[in-house]
């Protein structure tokens, strides 16, 4: 019985998991950049050899072609055919030693594609054309359903997801996560996320960097396992192996990711308190408009410099005078928005709750301070 030949194996390339990865992190990722650069080479090689299979069968058809018009020019007995039949062999034997020539670049590109290592994508590579897998197809989850799974597992969660975002070393955040593995998942990723913005909204920053740290840590758990496309319950241990090693590409990596998303924190807080301000100084405008509709506010920076000493002074004998100078359009403008607003309140009601009907002269209207202008002008 022949013994079986393992020697296919030897030479198997997992970049995924080698001790000198630097990690691609745009956004939170881990052993994405060897990953791609492996992808990278594959796919040059592979159109490398796309280009050889080409030249060789552009080469074929044209020698073909050539063969072909050779034995049109046997057949024909002009003397202009028989020299274009010269022409036309010497061409064939050149194209006959072009295709040789492809043929051993295609020989040499098998044999160097036959060396080449193994790796997780070419392991996984199709054996067929077509494949009929019974597999119950994964269903993309619903922007309801996230919200409502996400809500679930903090409220069953949430006093465990903060005590791991309080941890700071390393040997206790594997230990926590070894203790409560379910908390190895996306939910945990996205509720630090939310809790370092509110930390910094809260101008509690020392705080929000400590649960940042724990933050990345998570997210990078979560990029290994889909990486490595595995649970990642089943990897994180994995993490901290590589991170206590000190490996200092891979720790560079880490920091880096870090202090970047320690940016978006601080940029989305910032966003938020900007968004909370105008909320608040929106309530606040609402709660002065006056009867007419208009911020009493806004109506009193826009009067003339005259008017608003009135009012700043209360003192009404003074706006009668300041009023009697202006133009009658544009003083009864004015005196409309201050009503509107709730500047100016035409026959108020006295301490006694009743209205001063008799006392006009203690808040006159725009009319009535006409109408002294006019008497006045004819005296």
């Amino acid at each position: 019985m022949s013994r079986i030949d393992y020697s296919v194996w030897d030479h198997i390339e997992v970049s995924d998991d080698e001790d000198d990865i630097h990690p691609n992190i745009d956004t939170p990722s881990l052993f994405r950049w060897r990953h791609q650069a492996r992808v990278e080479r594959m796919e040059e090689f592979q159109k490398k050899g796309e280009e050889l299979n080409k030249g060789l069968s552009e080469c074929r058809r044209k020698l073909a072609d050539t063969q072909k018009k050779i034995k049109e020019l046997t057949i024909s007995t002009s003397e202009d055919a028989k020299a274009e039949l010269s022409k036309v062999q010497a061409e064939e034997k050149k194209m006959k030693k072009e295709e040789r020539d492809w043929e051993r670049k295609v020989g040499d590109y098998q044999r160097e594609e036959k060396k080449m290592p193994w790796n997780v994508d070419t392991l996984s590579k199709d054996g067929f054309s077509k494949s009929i897998v019974n597999v119950k197809p994964e269903t993309e989850e619903t922007e309801e359903e996230k919200e409502q799974k996400h809500k679930t597992f903090v409220e069953k969660y949430e006093k465990e997801i903060k005590h791991f975002g309080m941890l700071r070393r390393w040997d206790d955040s594997q230990k926590y996560l070894s203790d409560h593995p379910h908390l190895v998942c996306e939910e945990t990723a996205n509720y630090l996320v939310i809790m370092c913005i509110d930390l910094e909204v809260e101008e509690k920053h020392a705080l929000m960097e400590q649960v940042a740290h724990q933050t990345i840590v998570m997210q990078f758990i979560l990029e290994l396992a889909k990486s490595l496309k595995v649970d990642p319950r089943g990897c994180f241990r994995q993490f901290f192996a590589k991170i206590k090693t000190a490996d200092q590409q891979y720790q560079e990596a880490f920091n880096d990711e870090l202090e970047s998303f320690k940016e978006r924190v601080r940029g989305r807080a910032k966003i938020r308190i900007e968004k909370a301000m105008k909320e608040y100084e929106e309530e606040e405008r609402q709660k002065r408009i006056g009867p007419g509709g208009l911020d009493p506010v806004e109506v009193y920076e826009s009067l003339p410099t005259e008017m608003q000493k009135c009012f700043d002074e209360k003192d009404i004998q003074m706006l009668q005078e300041v009023i009697s100078k202006m133009d009658p359009t544009v003083a009864k403008a004015h005196m409309k928005r201050c009503i509107d607003s709730g500047l100016w309140v035409p026959n108020a009601k006295g301490d006694d709750g009743e209205e001063k009907g008799d006392e006009k002269d203690d808040e006159p209207t725009y009319e009535e301070i006409q109408h002294e202008k006019e008497e006045a002008k004819k005296e």
